[in-house]
C-alpha cells in the first residue's frame, strides 16, 4: 500500500450467481451493507465511500455468450470500470466490495486502462472454466477465465481491453475443487496455479514472495487481490454459496495477506461471496472482519520494497 488512505467502493452485483429453488435472488448484493452494519467501515475509516447500484437481478440465458446475465454484467462492468478509473487516479487503497466474484470484471477493465497489472486470484475455486463446463451458466464461476482472456469476445473484449490480465502475471490461490476436468483448463494455460494443497506444499510465505518478484522483474504497474471468502476453512466461514470441505485458517490467510498489504505496488482489495443470508447472526463475518481488520492494519505498519 502506497499510503494509509483508503477508499471503498460498493458493486452489490449478484448478476454472476445462478439462485437456487429456495430463494428470490442471491443474498451476496447485501454484503456491503452487512460489513457496514458489523463496524466494518467504521473500523477501515475509509476517506471516501462510492456506491454503485446493479442493474436489477434476473436469471436470463445469453445464447451469444452461454453464460447468465451477459449484457447486464457488460453494462455493469462498463460503469464499474469508469468510478474505478476515476479512484485509481487518486493516491488511496481501494477495497471494493461485492458482491459475487462478477465485479472483478469491471475492476480490471479499469486497471487495463491504467497500465500492466498483476492478479493475486485467492479464492477455494478456480473460476477458469468454459460455459460448457459450468453448472449453472454464472460467470461468477468462470470470471479469472474471462479476464485472462478465455471465452466469448462479448465478455472478455468489452472496450477492446482483452486481456485484463495476462495469464502470466496471474497468481491463482487456494483452490480445493481438485477435479481434473474442472482443473484441466487452468493447468493448460499460463496462470500460476497453486491449489490448497500444493501452496502449503511450497510455503505460503514463499508463494506470496514469488508473485511480488514477479510483479517486481516484469516491472508491472502494480497488483490487484481478488478475495473469495470461500478460500477460508469451511469451519471459520460457511456462509458462501458453493462450499468445499477444508480450506485457509486464519493463521495462513494472514501469512498471505500481511506481504500483499505490505507492499507499495498493491492498488487494491475486493471481497466478494460472503452471503449474509447465510449469517443470519452475523457470528462467521464479526469473526471475518476482526481478522482482517488485524491484518491489514498490520500490513499498513509493514513496509516492504516490491
Amino acid at each position: 500500500m502506497n499510503n494509509n488512505k483508503i477508499t471503498i467502493l460498493e458493486f452489490p452485483s449478484n448478476l454472476g450467481l445462478k439462485k437456487t429453488d429456495f430463494e428470490t435472488e442471491p443474498g451476496v448484493k447485501k454484503l456491503p451493507d452487512w460489513l457496514n452494519k458489523h463496524s466494518f467501515h467504521e473500523q477501515i475509516k475509509p476517506e471516501l465511500v462510492f456506491r454503485l447500484e446493479p442493474p436489477e437481478y434476473s436469471m436470463d440465458f445469453d445464447n451469444e455468450s452461454s453464460v447468465r446475465n451477459a449484457d447486464k454484467i457488460i453494462e455493469y462492468a462498463v460503469a464499474q470500470s469508469k468510478l474505478t478509473s476515476e479512484q485509481l487516479e487518486k493516491d488511496s487503497f481501494k477495497i471494493i466490495i461485492g458482491g459475487d466474484c462478477s465485479i472483478l470484471i469491471g475492476s480490471a477493465i479499469a486497471l487495463k486502462q491504467k497500465g500492466n497489472f498483476g492478479l493475486f486470484y485467492l479464492d477455494g475455486h478456480t473460476d477458469y472454466i468454459l460455459p460448457e463446463i459450468s453448472q449453472t451458466g454464472g460467470v461468477g464461476g468462470m470470471v479469472l477465465a474471462i479476464a485472462t482472456g478465455l471465452g466469448h469476445k462479448k465478455l472478455t473484449n468489452i472496450l477492446n481491453q482483452k486481456p485484463y490480465f495476462e495469464e502470466k502475471y496471474v497468481f491463482c490461490v487456494g483452490n480445493r475443487e481438485y477435479d481434473k476436468e474442472y482443473v484441466r483448463p487452468i493447468l493448460e494455460s499460463e496462470i500460476n496455479y497453486f491449489d490448497l494443497k500444493r501452496l502449503r506444499k511450497n510455503g505460503l510465505t514463499k508463494t506470496v514472495n514469488q508473485f511480488l518478484e514477479l510483479v517486481r522483474k516484469n516491472n508491472l504497474d502494480g497488483f490487484f487481490i481478488h478475495l473469495d471468502v470461500d478460500v477460508l476453512n469451511d469451519t471459520i466461514m460457511p456462509a458462501v454459496d458453493s462450499r468445499e470441505i477444508d480450506g485457509l485458517t486464519y493463521k495462513e490467510f494472514s501469512e498471505l495477506l500481511i506481504p500483499l498489504f505490505s507492499s507499495k505496488n498493491a492498488v487494491g482489495i475486493e471481497i466478494t461471496i460472503l452471503d449474509p443470508k447465510l449469517d443470519t447472526d452475523g457470528k462467521y463475518t464479526i469473526e471475518f472482519i476482526k481478522n482482517f481488520i488485524e491484518i491489514l492494519e498490520y500490513g499498513k505498519s509493514c513496509t516492504y520494497s516490491t
